[in-house]
């Protein structure tokens, strides 16, 4: 088999990611900025679908890329129920339920641009570790209240990737390995990877695990039920105070690290307690992770944006670096992740998944 030609799709609330690759080798990159007025003339995100397949056919001509020339294309999943994760081909069931279930989410364009592009040039499309991927362990699911549980809700196509990156820099298979994979961005996800599954994490949308630059992290569950009934806030207002303006941005007013960095460069003490803070969180967090693997770790694995600041890694390996060596992977491999999925199952080194729209959980029978 010649090198397989991929184009990955990985859509944002105003722009569209593409990434053309040859095998392993990026061949182009593009960010397609969508006209915002255009954009809000539609009523809901997946309305945008033609508008936005229009304008990256028209940026992909504009740079001589022939799309007639991929062996498959591979979109960022998204509004699924919960699902194991894996590669899966696109199929009607995940088209229907992006489309009820995405919302106002981008991310759940993503399948149903690759199958635009799919039915155009008679090739298959993808989606690889869409975001509802759930692989939990029953016991992690478990709270102390017996009509709460826990879901997952994880950055999974980055995690896996570097996972899979982690392994075979030690000349191993990811469903060999133990791993706790940390993904330090605008959220954080710290995640137990034990023999290919993520079996624990902290949820980055419900509150839970560290703060982060724009997220509260876990909070003391009475003294927000105080919050709830004081009368200060709407349910939307404080709603979005923990999940778009906490974190860096409650305390600090920026969810800028390099922002943060420069006010502790300038002397900001409170600025330094809070970064140091969020550190502590994350280490904290790996720790309880290393308990749900009983202590067999072959790597603490950093990824993320926010994986780029040195001082942060050798702070976090000087906390947990007694429990299995620390590596970095700085920044993100979504677009190299959701095409070396779909060259996996090409070359067969992965079998393609079929999503059948039954939940991976869907409460305890009792």
């Amino acid at each position: 088999m010649g090198p397989l030609t991929i184009l990955a799709v990985n859509p944002g609330s105003t722009s569209t990611k593409i990434a053309l690759f040859r095998d392993e080798e990026p061949v182009f990159k593009a960010n397609v900025v969508h006209d915002a007025q255009t954009l809000a003339a539609f009523p809901q995100v997946c309305d945008q679908l033609d508008y936005r397949v229009d304008t990256i056919l028209a940026a992909c001509a504009a740079a001589g890329v022939d799309l007639s020339r991929c062996d498959a294309f591979a979109g960022r999943g998204g509004g699924l129920n919960s699902c194991q994760g894996g590669t899966y081909r696109v199929n009607d069931t995940i088209l229907a339920h992006a489309r009820r279930g995405g919302g106002n989410h981008p991310a759940a364009l993503g399948s149903q641009i690759a199958q635009k592009f799919a039915l155009r040039y008679g090739k298959p499309a993808f989606i690889v570790n869409p975001p509802d991927v759930d692989e939990y362990c029953d016991e992690a699911r478990v709270t102390g209240l017996k009509d709460v549980y826990r879901n997952a809700s994880t950055h999974a196509l980055n995690q896996k990737e570097t996972a899979i990156r982690m392994a075979a820099q030690l000349g191993r298979n990811y469903e060999d390995c133990n791993f706790i994979v940390c993904h330090l961005g605008g959220g954080v996800s710290i995640t137990a990877h034990k023999k290919g599954r993520m079996v624990d994490s902290n949820g980055i949308i419900n509150g839970e695990g560290p703060m982060a630059p724009t997220r509260s992290g876990a909070l003391p569950a009475a003294e927000v039920v105080e919050l709830c009934y004081s009368g200060q806030y709407t349910k939307a207002e404080l709603m979005r105070r923990i999940t778009k303006s906490g974190g860096f941005v409650d305390h600090l007013g920026t969810s800028e690290t390099l922002e943060v960095a420069e006010k502790i460069r300038q002397g900001d003490q409170y600025a330094a307690l809070i970064y140091r803070a969020f550190q502590y969180q994350i280490a904290k967090e790996i720790g309880s992770m290393a308990a749900v693997l009983r202590g067999k770790i072959d790597a603490i694995v950093l990824t993320g944006g926010i994986s780029h600041d040195q001082t942060l890694r050798k702070n976090l390996k000087a906390m947990v670096g007694f429990l299995a060596p620390v590596y970095a992977f700085p920044g993100e491999f979504e677009m190299e992740a959701l095409a070396a999925g779909a060259r996996r199952v090409l070359t067969g080194q992965e079998t393609e998944k079929v999503y059948t729209g039954e939940p991976v959980f869907s409460g305890w029978n009792r």
